[in-house]
């Protein structure tokens, strides 16, 4: 009889396991996955760790957060600056005055900001009802057109009209010449992949990999005194009150004779007419080179497409609309019955988790366990 049973070994469940392992607690780990690190798994492709599902760029505000990655991992200085290309016009990603002097000409902040004003008035735009008059309140109709509409629709498999304005909000827009897309005050890539780091998280501790919990539950719930479950949150009620839509994204991963293909780690391809989203080179997460500081004579590129989900597909992206928020409303109430679960991380939340968050969610919800024994839903 374990102390706890966790049913995911991603970033939550990681933590959460380490954490109370630390504390004297019996913990066994299960995944449905061949593989421990859940989305940010990494693996090691030509000497390049290959972000299997998709760039994760670690950053963060929380001195706590990042003080506690410390301890698994060394992280490099990454930067993330993403290009976007338009029919092959390449502009600087976030907004910035590379961005718009590219895009009009202009020179200085006053100039730009007069150009961002101009447009906004000319659309008329008051109070922004969407996610299309957002960004044309943001930065003009310009860069929404050529920057903003075709990735977006692509992304989400929605006209930009139709979507919810909040989406686009935290879009960075800066004034300045600073292409840091994340303004946060850490930020780097796991030297050796996210893997080693997890791996190092889940040390000493009880995992078994390809195990489906949900396949056999009930063995399962009578090998654990306490549960927490870091699946999709519909699918642990077996969809009774129906399914919580995602969106997923496909990837086609391929390996090139050549040492350098885009000389960027993420290339935004923001035409409707380019299928897919962006391409990654992974080898720039880690500055074209191996452990040992090695130039690496070959590349791995990874294009990605967006697609709205379908069972057998992975989750990604919460659509985050009035309906599902209904939905997630009234499965979160069946959860609040379990007395014996606790529901954690993206999928356990239906939540757009940053990594940062995830693990500060996960620290809390252990914190819990260990101090008051109640139950951490986290929800």
């Amino acid at each position: 009889m374990y102390d706890y049973l966790i049913v995911g070994a991603g970033l939550y469940g990681a933590v959460c396991a380490r954490e109370l392992t630390d504390a004297g607690k019996n913990v066994l780990v299960i995944d449905k996955r061949s593989h421990v690190a859940g989305n940010v798994y990494t693996e090691k492709v030509e000497g390049i760790n290959v972000h299997i599902y998709g760039a994760h760029i670690f950053h963060t505000n929380l001195p706590e957060v990042w003080s506690y990655v410390q301890r698994f991992a060394t992280f490099n200085r990454f930067t993330n600056s993403p290009v976007a290309n338009y029919k092959g016009e390449l502009y600087s990603l976030p907004f910035n005055m590379y961005t718009f002097n590219r895009m009009w000409g202009v020179v200085t902040p006053d100039e730009a900001a007069e150009k961002i004003e101009e447009q906004r008035k000319a659309a008329g735009i008051t109070e922004a009802k969407n996610l299309e008059e957002q960004a044309i309140s943001l930065v003009g109709t310009d860069i929404y057109e050529k920057l903003i509409k075709g990735y977006t629709q692509k992304q989400w498999g929605r006209p930009c009209d139709q979507l919810p304005a909040f989406i686009i909000k935290r879009l960075p827009v800066r004034l300045t010449f600073d292409n840091n897309y994340f303004n946060a005050l850490f930020q780097g890539i796991p030297v050796g992949g996210y893997t080693a780091m997890v791996e190092k998280m889940l040390s000493g501790i009880e995992v078994q990999t390809g195990v489906d919990y949900l396949e056999d539950k009930e063995h399962w719930d009578a090998q654990a005194r306490r549960i927490i479950y870091t699946g999709p949150i519909d699918a642990y009620f077996n969809f009774s009150l129906g399914t919580l839509e995602y969106r997923s994204v496909r990837f086609e991963t391929e390996i090139l004779d050549k040492p350098n293909f885009q000389g960027n780690a993420a290339v935004n391809y923001t035409d409707a007419e380019t299928p897919w989203t962006r391409i990654i080179e992974h080898k720039w997460f880690e500055f074209g080179k191996d452990e040992q500081g090695k130039e690496l004579p070959k590349t791995v590129i990874s294009r990605e497409y967006s697609s709205e989900w379908k069972p057998g597909d992975e989750p990604y992206y919460p659509v985050n609309d009035e309906k599902n928020g209904k939905l997630y409303q009234a499965y979160h109430a069946l959860a609040a019955k379990e007395e014996k679960v606790i529901f954690g991380g993206r999928l356990g939340e239906y939540k757009y988790y940053d990594m940062d968050q995830v693990i500060a969610a996960a620290l809390t919800c252990a914190a819990k366990e260990k101090t008051s024994k109640e139950d951490c839903h986290g929800m």
